[in-house]
């Protein structure tokens, strides 16, 4: 047991590292700006979208996916592989990576801990971990359907962060892991409301801005 916690530790910390990369805060600079300084101040995708444009913000997109694909994908396929560890724990350290990851997005050691609200490097955790086509194209579905009619990034993002916990809950139930499995689980949507947590609240007063406004709080 104590050999599996020290695991995921350091396989926790990898991933943070990773996550540390802001790709926002780069596409930024080599703009010309501190994206930190315009709009929302996020270093997220939406916010290069808004401050910077459609290019600005799909290479950030692309970034973070990435960087998150990195460590998931080599902690799932080459070091889970290559111990012979079965489904549970297989699934449950590909977890500790990508939830290193949102931690180095959200708060990043090289930016003061100022970084972005995780949605993107969550994404691409659930498409690591599950590698169910049809989950990952229904979470998509109703993202995109979210968005397109209320215009608001924030409320697709925090409907479709339940994705990880539900996903454990159906598949791993049953498993001896499953006590760590959720908890981890449930830690990539208590990041997710709390870095949201000022969306929430314009959610609620009906003044959060809405997709294609010049201005405003974004992941």
């Amino acid at each position: 047991m104590i050999i599996y916690i020290m695991t995921g530790l350091v396989i926790l910390m990898i991933g943070y590292v990773f996550g540390c990369f802001s790709t926002g805060y780069i596409v930024g600079k080599m703009n010309g700006m501190d994206i930190r300084s315009t709009g929302s101040g996020n270093i997220g995708t939406t916010n290069a979208l808004r401050s910077l444009g459609a290019k600005a913000g799909a290479l950030t997109f692309v970034g973070d996916l990435m960087k998150t694909f990195v460590p998931t994908l080599a902690v799932k396929f080459g070091y889970c592989n290559y111990m012979g560890y079965d489904a549970d724990l297989t699934y449950l350290f590909t977890l500790c990576a990508g939830l290193g990851v949102v931690l180095g997005h959200n708060f990043p050691a090289t930016l003061h801990f100022k970084g972005g609200k995780g949605i993107a490097v969550s994404a691409a955790v659930i498409i690591v971990s599950t590698l169910d086509a049809v989950f990952i194209g229904i979470g998509f579905a109703i993202f995109i359907t979210v968005v397109a009619l209320t215009r608001y990034v924030s409320l697709g993002s925090l409907i479709v962060v339940w994705y990880i916990p539900i996903f454990s809950a159906i598949h791993y139930r049953e498993s001896g892991c499953f006590p760590a499995i959720l908890i981890i689980s449930l830690l990539f949507t208590a990041l997710a409301y709390i870095k949201h947590s000022a969306n929430i609240k314009r959610l609620l007063n009906g003044t959060e801005n809405k997709l294609g406004a010049k201005k405003g709080a974004a992941q």
